[in-house]
């Protein structure tokens, strides 16, 4: 797929996910719109993952750690053909499957997420497994910034680095918000990437939102033979709609009728200037 394709892409998840969080009244929506070009690009150009090799014990795994962005992946999962996309109209609903976070009811989730700090341990028994069993396939794991502060997580990077998984890459979305306010007045994290090097990764900081950008970082793993990859991504919360957009009270909101009118039409022009 390619750049503009992907980016066209984009646009319509975030439609396509407000939309759903509209319908379910419920959803963390900004932080489902900081991590839909992370998303889109794993899941359209770097992972082996699709709905005709979930039974393949060489496909790609992908654990959504920030489980509560949930309705986002549920999205792409949905593009990409695991479940209809009438389903996405049942979030949240009596007797629906589809939760507020990850579950494996659901075609295409490897794990059930949202006990913020497990997804990597996961991950790194994946990874460790892959090892062991002698297979080529890659561990993804996307992680929220606001969960960094969980002690399983860093026992989790010394496994890493101590069985040297670099058929593991860790993603963090960091776009510097939590549910209480800015992740450095909540509980300070930086200088992070140095922390990660210290705990063994070999790390890279990108834009999380730029498509184009994360190809180039993704086609370059892994970053170092014997480490795990970790992509510091910067990111948006809110991304793509302008009144969203690095607030922390849009961690877990639902727009008004007013407000996704608003926010249908500025990603209506954004498409608008990518086709043609």
């Amino acid at each position: 797929m390619d750049v503009k394709t992907l980016i066209q892409k984009s646009i319509q998840y975030r439609k396509r996910t407000l939309k759903a969080i509209k319908t379910a009244n419920a959803g963390h929506t900004g932080g489902d719109l900081s991590c839909l070009d992370i998303l889109n690009v794993l899941y359209n150009h770097v992972m082996n993952i699709s709905p005709d090799n979930m039974q393949s014990p060489d496909r790609d795994r992908f654990i959504q750690s920030k489980g509560h962005s949930v309705e986002a992946l549920y999205v792409v999962l949905s593009d990409k053909g695991f479940f209809p996309d009438s389903a996405l109209d049942t979030i949240c609903q009596y007797q629906s499957d589809f939760i507020g976070h990850p579950t494996r009811k659901i075609p295409g989730v490897e794990q059930n997420t949202g006990a913020l700090g497990h997804g990597l341990s996961v991950a790194v028994g994946l990874a460790l497994a892959a090892k062991m069993d002698e297979r080529a396939y890659r561990v993804f794991t996307l992680m929220g910034d606001g969960e960094l502060t969980e002690g399983s997580l860093w026992e989790a990077s010394m496994s890493a680095a101590h069985y040297k998984l670099d058929n593991l890459v860790v993603i963090v979305d960091r776009n510097g918000l939590q549910i209480t306010g800015k992740t450095e007045e909540v509980m300070a994290l930086e200088p992070l990437g140095q922390k990660f090097e210290a705990f063994g990764y070999a790390v890279k900081t990108v834009d999380g939102n730029d498509i184009p950008a994360l190809l180039n970082m993704f086609s370059q793993l892994p970053f170092e033979p014997g480490k795990p990859s970790l992509i510091l991504a910067s990111t948006v919360k809110g991304k793509g709609i302008s009144f969203m957009e690095h607030k922390a009270d849009w961690h877990h909101h639902v727009p008004t009728d007013e407000e996704m009118l608003i926010a249908l039409r500025e990603l209506d022009a954004a498409l608008e200037t990518q086709v043609g």
